[in-house]
């Protein structure tokens, strides 16, 4: 094996220009694949110093490539969801249907009217793009569209009660992902909190004791990432309405989940829709398109056109504003459901799926794994439970069906492997078992999952088989 020699170690431009360095300057361009070159020779001149031998080029190449691959693996990529997880906030939540992408692919190649009156020639808005469908959802006056959830509970405190008061339940002071806090967010917003009740237990006249002349507004916000048991007792959102209407206040309810359908229909949990929290009266509603809507990331921002005018006209709009990519998506998520087409939204579709097709499903995949494993491993259809995730219905879950594979003393490395390959697939490692769930999956992903998995499977220590995808 040829070794670097007497003089120490290679200079960066003599890496970059091997094989290695090639490689890596064909998939990242040249800046980069030279910062991974000048890394690694780091790395070694550092070993050197304190010791350490020469690294043969062979070795630095080697090296070069695992540093290509780290850094292909640190880029925004496609992964193959098989944690059964249909929400997953780390993979991305909803996946969009095939209409919508596409509707984002035209707005992102060409022109569109994002904010251009096609009736009258003049300039026109982008917060009225989906008001309309909207509203024949929803019942809503009003509405608009902000980047996400969080932006559009910040735009709607902001607008409607900054330098006031604003009265949440102890009990509803949540934490959402990547620890922001609703304290912190209207704190952000200007509002000052005022709590009421305890923990567990908040009633009406716990907020009718504490309304005064600073309130500016009653917020509820819906648990929709945890939930409470045992002696709790919360207050109805209608009877919130009264509430504040009888004292002049705005009502506001953060909702999260964005769901527009009935959720009992799988045997879950009702979870509450943004058309029958309005029916009861909340003046302002906010919601997630990405969650049970099942669109894209953005904040939904619906309700008395009063209020919804106000979040228009306020600075932070434009701050939140949302993009045209989404607008579109969005749109299109929309008319699947006015036109009646729930299971052309991918996660109500996963929500929906059968047991018995998930097991057919997974029977067909064993059988066809169980030739590339070695004698000690094995590969079967099993059931198990599918959470739906992504801060909505919280626990519920679902019976769902997949690959189960046991390849002892190899699988975290397996699962590793899995992850790092092309395409990336996400299971759940659970105790001595590696579950593939089949549930957020797609029928048509089954080939590249078990070309992924082979592929895998060949990766690890020794040659497990032969299996054609």
């Amino acid at each position: 094996m040829e070794r670097v020699g007497r003089r120490g170690l290679p200079a960066v431009d003599r890496l970059l220009r091997s094989e290695a360095g090639r490689e890596a300057e064909a998939r990242f361009g040249h800046a980069v694949a030279r910062r991974l070159c000048r890394e690694v020779i780091e790395t070694h001149r550092q070993a050197v110093g304190a010791g350490e031998g020469i690294p043969s080029v062979a070795e630095l190449e080697r090296e070069v490539r695992e540093a290509t691959d780290r850094t292909g693996r640190s880029l925004f990529r496609s992964v193959l969801n098989a944690t059964g997880v249909v929400l997953h906030t780390n993979l991305g939540r909803a996946p969009l249907s095939d209409e919508a992408a596409a509707a984002a692919t035209r707005a992102a190649t060409g022109y569109s009217n994002l904010e251009f009156d096609l009736e009258t020639g003049r300039r026109g808005s982008r917060h009225r793009h989906g008001e309309l469908l909207l509203q024949e959802l929803t019942g809503a006056e009003a509405a608009m569209v902000v980047n996400n959830n969080a932006a559009a509970v910040l735009l709607v405190l902001s607008a409607v009660a900054s330098g006031r008061e604003v009265l949440l339940s102890r009990g509803e002071m949540v934490e959402i992902g990547g620890s922001f806090r609703i304290p912190d967010v209207m704190e952000q917003s200007g509002c000052r909190l005022r709590e009421v009740g305890t923990t567990n237990r908040t009633r009406l006249a716990d907020y009718e004791r504490a309304i005064g002349l600073d309130t500016g507004a009653v917020l509820k916000v819906h648990q929709s990432n945890f939930r409470q048991i045992g002696f709790t007792e919360s207050v109805e959102s209608g009877r919130l309405a009264e509430l504040a209407h009888g004292h002049g206040l705005p009502f506001i309810e953060d909702l999260g989940s964005g769901v527009l359908v009935e959720t009992r229909e799988l045997g879950l949990e009702h979870e509450p829709m943004i058309q029958e929290v309005l029916r009861a009266g909340a003046d302002l509603v906010t919601a997630s398109g990405d969650k049970l809507l099942g669109g894209p990331q953005a904040g939904l921002i619906l309700g008395r056109r009063r209020w919804v005018d106000a979040c228009r006209r306020h600075p932070l709009a434009r701050a939140v504003r949302v993009d045209k990519m989404t607008l579109a998506a969005l749109q299109a998520t929309l008319l699947h459901y006015l036109r009646g087409e729930g299971d052309a939204v991918p996660i109500w579709r996963m929500l929906r799926q059968p047991l018995s097709d998930l097991r057919a499903r997974a029977e067909r995949l064993a059988a066809r794994v169980a030739g590339a494993l070695p004698p000690s491993a094995s590969a079967r259809a099993a059931e198990g439970r599918s959470p739906v995730g992504g801060g909505s219905l919280p626990g519920q879950e679902l019976a769902t069906a997949g690959l189960e594979l046991r390849v002892p003393g190899e699988l975290e490395d397996l699962a590793r492997r899995l992850r790092w390959g092309e395409p990336s697939v996400v299971g759940r490692v659970e105790g001595d078992r590696l579950f593939l769930d089949l549930r957020t999956v797609r029928p048509e992903e089954d080939d590249l999952l078990l070309g992924a998995l082979f592929r895998a499977l060949d990766a690890g220590p020794g040659r497990h088989g032969e299996g054609q995808a």
